[in-house]
């Protein structure tokens, strides 16, 4: 089964911000992102609603025909509530700090366990998939099967940092971590600075990839190709 694409329209709503008013639409964005072959939508709102605003995620919410994943730290009570009200196929969880530029590690699912396993539930209660934002470590992949998580989402940035140096060695934990997830029954997602350079090899190379959120390069692709023709760019490296 081929890997999805969930498209991030945060850059769509960070253009929008710059200027004000509805322009780019972050709604037609993620009607158009679905139309043009996406497998899903993602959002990402932070508390100081820098590009995503929480009304946007409760308009988008009204137009999903394939599949909605709300990123955030469920530190935040309003992130929780966001997430209950609106119901969306998947929250991924993210221990983001309230004023941080991008998401830059993953969970402690052996320090943090107790907490992830009272947070997980609550959403898992509500019926969401629970996917939880991961390093590529062995023993942190292990140690969030016992949080009760559905999925994990490795975090990607190493990988494509070190790509264009050494793709062997910059995929080698990865490799790993999903052969960890596999055989503990988690599902496996990935995202953060994947591009149309290096999604294939890692589809190709992280054995039960479910799902990639891609938003940054994405968007940046779209300004010189389009939107409909970048879509399908990256839907072709995932095979």
């Amino acid at each position: 089964m081929a890997t999805k694409l969930s498209v991030n329209i945060n850059k769509i709503a960070t253009l929008r911000n710059s200027r004000g008013g509805d322009n780019p639409s972050v709604v037609k964005a993620a009607i158009d992102c679905q139309k043009f072959g996406a497998d899903g939508i993602t959002v990402h709102p932070r508390p100081d609603e820098r590009h995503i605003r929480y009304s946007d995620v409760r308009e988008i919410k009204d137009i999903i025909t394939t599949e909605f994943n709300i990123e955030g730290n469920p530190l935040e009570d309003k992130f929780v509530q966001l997430v209950l009200e609106t119901k969306p196929t998947q929250v991924t969880l993210v221990p983001d700090d309230p004023g941080q530029l991008t998401s830059n590690h993953g969970w402690d699912t052996i320090g943090k366990a107790e907490y992830l396993r009272q947070i997980i539930a609550v959403f898992k209660n509500a019926g969401i998939r629970v996917s939880i934002f991961v390093d590529p470590m062995e023993e942190i992949v292990a140690a969030a099967a016992a949080t009760g998580t559905d999925r994990v989402e490795l975090y990607t940035e190493a990988y494509a940092k070190h790509f264009h140096d050494n793709k062997e060695t910059a995929i080698a934990d990865y490799t790993k971590a999903a052969l960890v997830a596999n055989a503990h029954g988690l599902g496996l997602n990935a995202g953060h600075d994947l591009d149309v350079d290096n999604l294939a090899y890692f589809v190709q190379n992280v054995p039960g990839l479910l799902e990639v959120s891609i938003g940054h390069a994405l968007i940046s692709d779209a300004l010189y190709y389009g939107l409909e023709n970048t879509i399908q760019l990256y839907k072709r490296q995932l095979g």
